[in-house]
């Protein structure tokens, strides 16, 4: 399904995208890393041997200015560019193409987590960088999980870097190997998503129908089919949130430190689990908990 070389099995994206950061950046070169990227990148950044820098989230122009310093300032290695596509706490997406540039003009790797958009966007279902795939410079984390229903990540990349995590990557070299009954549901979602397209038209006309009845209560339209209601404070998010639950709802709180400070957020993400009337139905116990709670 994807147009990369190689691929790798992970036990959990977790794991892979500890692997790629702690493993694959060599002593003199930098990590560019976008600054609201997955807690499993910022834990691959304290075990790099690369030094990092956080670029202003999808700016890519800082992250082109990140690395321009740093080659002013005598830098020579590689500069290694690390985003998500489709970031889960803010629903909003990445300027992969603008960033894929940036990679080409400084000779830089392109990581590149696709765990919320794998199944769900790009031609075939196989995420918003599937234009990328098979580049030379590009490696991608696709999840098994959220879309494809399973558990584990794929790292889809040149062969070389393949190998290379195979016998370096503490985070798969001393793992528990996977099942083959896994890597057979795995086989299985992907047929799935590749055959199926429909599947994914059926999602979009969800999303727009849920921006269209959420938006009049402050739920912000991403586009995607991760829909933030940033509400602020941490005591009214949560109280907000077990009082959506209460209505059958599995609205999560989230509060800092996974997001920032002041912006703790109920956090709807939309699945085909759910139909209109369900996000009907939402939206009503939204408005009667903000009557309610006042949050």
């Amino acid at each position: 399904m994807f147009g990369s070389e190689a691929a790798l099995y992970f036990s959990t994206g977790f794991a892979a995208n500890l692997a790629l950061i702690a493993t694959l950046p060599q002593p003199g070169d930098l990590i560019v890393h976008d600054a609201l990227v997955h807690a499993s990148m910022h834990d691959g950044l304290k075990l790099a041997r690369a030094p990092s820098v956080a670029a202003a989230h999808n700016d890519a122009q800082a992250v082109e200015d990140a690395i321009s310093a740093w080659r002013a300032a005598g830098g020579t290695g590689t500069p290694w560019i690390a985003i998500e596509s489709l970031y889960s706490m803010d629903g909003d997406f990445a300027p992969v193409a603008d960033l894929a540039q940036v990679a080409r003009r400084h000779d830089a790797m392109l990581l590149i987590d696709e765990a919320h958009s794998t199944g769900v966007w790009g031609t075939g279902g196989r995420g918003i960088a599937a234009m990328l795939e098979g580049q030379p410079n590009v490696i991608a984390l696709h999840t098994c999980g959220k879309a494809l229903g399973c558990e584990g990540a794929l790292v889809t990349a040149p062969r070389p870097f393949v190998d290379f995590l195979v016998n370096r990557a503490r985070s798969f070299v001393f793992s528990t190997a996977p099942s083959p009954l896994m890597a057979a549901a795995v086989r299985a979602a992907l047929r799935i998503v590749a055959g199926e397209p429909e599947r994914r038209e059926r999602l979009r006309a969800l999303i727009a129908h849920a921006e269209r009845v959420l938006a009049p209560l402050g739920v912000a339209a991403t586009g995607s089919q991760l829909l933030p209601l940033i509400i602020g404070g941490d005591a009214a998010t949560m109280a907000r949130a077990e009082a959506v639950q209460a209505r059958g709802f599995d609205v999560r709180g989230i509060r800092p430190p996974t997001v920032p400070a002041g912006t703790a957020r109920l956090r709807i993400s939309l699945t085909l689990n759910a139909g209109q009337s369900d996000v009907d139905a939402l939206a009503a116990a939204l408005g009667e908990t903000l009557d309610r709670t006042g949050a």
